[in-house]
């Protein structure tokens, strides 16, 4: 006898054109894709599993809840103690009439198809009550669907192992996703993993302001962008900074930004900052600092370190072939044009990953930070590059951030604007000589 989800079903795939849901990907695989081993996971992962739990059940609308779509193998591997899923609609997919769901349960429907349980989910009483869909697995439904046009996002845990597999999930499709976010690598058990979203790549349309619109990702996530470090910051100077004596700034003292370099570019979304000036002042800078070869003699080193100074040229020098000691004890001086105030960095070397940290005393938050942001980055990323190193962190803490009075208006209307992808910074994968690289070397994608 069918379930009462099932005749549902039925009925819509009757209809000749009926309008159907989107929906968003939810899973956690091993380096090579794999989903697990005998209907069970390679890896105890408390907190991806509640990342899992809060991404599937949390709503904008308290009166609405989320559907998750799985196959028939997921559910049966799902736990009794939580099957069906709490505070969700469970939608199982089974092509088979009497699939034994051990109850009637108005938690959960029986669907024979993908394409039957979204048109079911674009009909009344469900399109009102039902706020976001994601497919869960298994792996025979992610590899139909997990790229296929109505996905609009994919929450992908990657887990950095390769163990034995039985089930897969197929890769992300970089030509038609983005990178929206990925988190700072996690250890957990001995394993070490990242919450990573990609979002399906829209084309603006010609002529109309703001079409690209990501509210449709899980707020927890919409909300993890890294540009939003920099947003509250500005937001933070111009709501509770400090005034100064003559009435010209708001100032706030102390702060931190921290972004993730291994996959996106920091390249803010809601201004303009202007690439090609990034790029030739950070290859001036390389020019000046880089090239002088006489830096390199053993005599020269041997005097460098005595003095507690640091070339460029020597850095890399001691990244490459003294990691472990890295970092030095002192940071050094890294002054660009674009902030006179005193900057100075630290390069750490860990995991075969390269991250830098820059403290600058003073600097303005509308056009100072974010050219900052991108200008240490690319040279991060350069350094790394050279060193045979991944980038991994860039931090960059601030003793004040200040705001012009004048420029409060025009920051508070940045503010209003939604973030969009990072880009993705491409190097010429031959150079190898930091000295070498010339501005055609440095690629952004999607900008």
């Amino acid at each position: 006898m069918a379930t009462t989800g099932e005749a549902s079903c039925s009925n819509v795939q009757s209809r000749v054109s009926v309008a159907r849901r989107s929906y968003q990907v939810v899973i956690a695989a091993t380096r090579d894709m794999g989903l697990g081993m005998n209907m069970k996971l390679p890896w105890d992962l408390p907190l991806e599993y509640r990342f899992f739990q809060d991404v599937t059940t949390k709503t904008s609308d308290p009166k609405k809840r989320n559907a998750t779509i799985m196959g028939r193998k997921s559910w049966e591997a799902t736990p009794l103690e939580i099957r069906p899923l709490p505070g969700r609609l469970n939608i199982v997919l089974s092509k088979s009439c009497c699939l034994n769901i051990d109850m009637i349960d108005e938690n959960v429907l029986v669907c024979s198809s993908m394409e039957s349980a979204l048109e079911l989910l674009a009909t009344k009483p469900y399109y009102f009550s039902i706020e976001k869909v994601f497919v869960i697995g298994g792996g025979d439904l992610l590899r139909d669907y997990m790229n296929a046009p109505s996905c609009d996002a994919i929450h992908l845990t990657e887990v950095d192992i390769s163990v034995p597999c039985d089930t897969f999930a197929p890769r992300v499709d970089t030509c038609l996703y983005r990178p929206w976010y990925s988190s700072f690598p996690i250890m957990e058990n001995g394993t070490r993993y990242s919450f990573n979203t990609y979002v399906r790549r829209k084309d603006p349309v010609v002529g109309v302001v703001g079409t690209e619109d990501y509210w449709f990702l899980p707020k927890m996530v919409f909300e993890r962008h890294e540009e939003f470090g920099y947003l509250n910051l500005a937001q933070n100077v111009i709501s509770n900074g400090e005034m100064s004596d003559n009435g010209t700034t708001l100032s706030k003292f102390g702060c931190q930004m921290r972004f993730n370099l291994r996959k996106t570019f920091p390249l803010l979304t809601t201004k303009k900052v202007l690439w090609e000036c990034v790029v030739e002042e950070i290859l001036e800078f390389i020019k000046e600092k880089g090239t002088n070869h006489i830096w390199e003699s053993d005599e020269a080193k041997e005097y460098l370190d005595s003095q507690e100074l640091s070339k460029l040229s020597h850095v890399i020098n001691k990244i490459k072939n003294n990691p472990i000691m890295f970092p030095p004890c002192n940071p050094f001086d890294l002054n660009l044009s674009v902030s006179p105030c005193q900057t100075l960095a630290q390069f750490y070397v860990a995991d075969s990953e390269l991250s830098c940290q820059i403290y600058q005393s003073s600097t303005e938050a509308s056009l100072e930070i974010p050219y900052s942001i991108a200008a240490y980055s690319l040279l991060t990323c350069i350094v790394a590059h050279v060193c045979g190193l991944v980038a991994g962190d860039f931090i960059h803490v601030i003793g004040e951030a200040y705001v012009n009075k004048a420029d409060v208006e025009t920051i508070q209307k940045q503010l209003q604007i939604s973030p969009k992808p990072f880009p993705i910074l491409k190097l010429h994968p031959e150079k190898t000589k930091i000295e070498s690289f010339e501005a055609s070397d440095l690629e952004l994608l999607q900008i």
